[in-house]
């Protein structure tokens, strides 16, 4: 399998997160961002589980197996909670644009971690991005929530999280697999929702779900969670972290296509010129020049 294949199954995969991103939204006033985390990986594992087991993948081995179970903490508690956290001050594009920062985020990461080279058309790529970013979430500032910019700052602040765990999973899946690499690290996150939510009274929250929200909920899980994460690391093990990550910009198209769908929240021309411009970063970013020919 090629890297474009890795790269498009990234591009479906984003999709999906685009759409769950507009699910979460909708589910925001009926439930905390902890119950919301409980749905979506809880029902993720327990659709992934069964289907690795099946398979008989390979699973992580020896040292490996604690380190892919940090990650999954790291990324499926607190990453999704934080993303959560950010959906209830701010609209599903909005927080999906500031979503999109990931293959910027990840090369710097990349390059911190001495993974990755970062060079001056990374680095003007960062810069023209940031701005389309920067510029969608400080104008039309009539069309976000009050305080929106509190959910955009805690997002970016979560794209962290999914960064580095991008740049450090690669060498997990290679010496495992895909399947058994997710089963290990969801599983790990799932348990530790479990945990806070138990603690939390989050669990509770489930029981006044009326049966829209409910199928809200098992989409959530099965289609953004299951589903879109099963593709991700697939990605991730034919396509470099860059490039699966360059993907995430098809995110917000998902999100604001859905979101206004199910919520009504507006389109505008500053949120399109904010996707243009970080699409162009990335583009940037992710693509060398050809050295001239003698």
């Amino acid at each position: 399998m090629t890297e474009g294949f890795g790269v498009a199954i990234a591009i479906v995969s984003s999709s999906l997160g685009g759409s769950a991103a507009a699910v979460t939204r909708y589910l925001v006033g009926a439930a905390d961002p902890i119950t919301l985390a409980i749905l979506r990986w809880v029902i993720g594992f327990a659709i992934v589980l069964p289907v690795a087991l099946c398979l008989n993948v390979r699973w992580p081995q020896g040292w490996d197996r604690p380190a892919v179970a940090a990650l999954g903490v790291c990324f499926f508690g607190l990453f999704f909670i934080l993303y959560n956290i950010a959906l209830g001050f701010t609209t599903a594009a909005r927080a999906s644009l500031a979503l999109s920062t990931l293959p910027l985020q990840t090369m710097l990461a990349g390059a911190l971690l001495g993974l990755e080279k970062l060079t001056f058309r990374k680095s003007l790529g960062v810069a023209i991005a940031m701005i389309g970013v920067f510029a969608a979430l400080a104008s039309g500032l009539s069309s976000a929530p009050p305080g929106a910019w509190r959910g955009e700052l805690i997002m970016v602040g979560a794209v962290l999280c999914m960064a580095v765990y991008n740049v450090l999973s690669r060498p997990f899946i290679q010496r495992s697999s895909a399947l058994g690499f997710l089963a290990v690290g969801m599983g790990s996150g799932a348990l530790a929702l479990l945990i806070v939510g138990a603690f939390t009274g989050s669990m509770s929250v489930m029981r006044a779900f009326n049966s829209h929200e409910w199928i809200a909920g098992l989409y959530l899980g099965a289609s953004g969670g299951a589903l879109a994460f099963v593709l991700w690391v697939l990605a991730l093990q034919h396509a470099s972290p860059t490039r699966v990550a360059n993907t995430m910009t098809v995110n917000p198209i998902a999100a604001a296509t859905l979101a206004a769908i199910l919520v009504g929240e507006p389109i505008t021309f500053n949120l399109v010129f904010g996707l243009l411009a970080v699409f162009s970063g990335i583009w940037i970013s992710t693509t060398e020049a050809k050295p001239a020919l003698p």
